[in-house]
């Protein structure tokens, strides 16, 4: 089986275990889907095997501290221990995703706002390189951190029992609001370096069309 059928086979067979026995085995499948360098095969493999042993043991009353222990998080190490590793499964093609997206609609929304304001107002379609690569790289590093940061907040709900997630919430949109904060000082108090060019509203719409729909086209590779 490839990893999207087994993806979807532990769906399926997810929805059999009870509650408790699904939150049990819920934080060991996102632990070790968290760990990116690991292959993306042998982990969805490893993770269907468990599930397996977890449903042959509900089946005769035992519940998944019964099979796999408490130290829930222990047990998962050791199999990350195991697991061989993958440099397919990096963040950089993710995170580079991620960056892609928001850049091509923002080339949009300007293109747009460009479009419906011209009629009423000058509109300045002048465009500065080096100013779009500095705002670029502050982009990405938002995108960078955030996700980290975010990746690291799930892993640290896993494995209580009692937990709010309020906190982590609130720490998420605290992170993100700092990081847009910054991206829009940059934008505003940045000034114009090096050599421009005109970038009107259609070339705009038009690249960031075309970003999106590489993107779509690229995800639809993927999944084939």
């Amino acid at each position: 089986m490839n990893v999207k059928a087994l993806v979807e086979e532990n769906n399926r067979k997810r929805e059999l275990l009870t509650p408790e026995n699904e939150a049990y085995y819920s934080d060991l499948l996102i632990y070790i889907r968290l760990k990116f360098r690991l292959s993306e095969l042998h982990t969805e493999e490893i993770l269907m095997e468990l599930l397996d042993h977890l449903l042959e043991g509900q089946q005769i009353g035992k519940t998944g501290k019964d099979i796999f222990g408490d130290d829930l998080k222990g047990y998962a190490d050791e199999i990350i221990e195991q697991l061989p590793k993958s440099k397919k499964r990096e963040l950089f093609p993710f995170i580079s995703g991620i960056v892609a997206n928001i850049v091509g609609w923002l080339l949009i929304i300007r293109g747009f706002l460009f479009l419906v304001l011209s009629p009423f107002t000058a509109v300045n379609s002048t465009v500065y390189p080096v100013t779009v690569i500095v705002i670029a790289f502050v982009i990405a590093t938002f995108v960078i951190v955030t996700i980290i940061y975010i990746l690291k907040l799930i892993e640290g709900t896993l494995f209580k029992e009692k937990q709010s997630k309020w906190k982590e919430i609130m720490k998420a949109g605290l992170i993100g609001a700092i990081g847009m904060a910054l991206i829009l000082l940059t934008v505003k108090f940045l000034p114009k370096i090096g050599p421009s060019f005109e970038f009107s509203w259609w070339a705009s719409l038009l690249t960031g069309a075309v970003i999106l729909a590489s993107i779509y086209v690229r995800k639809q590779m993927n999944k084939d």
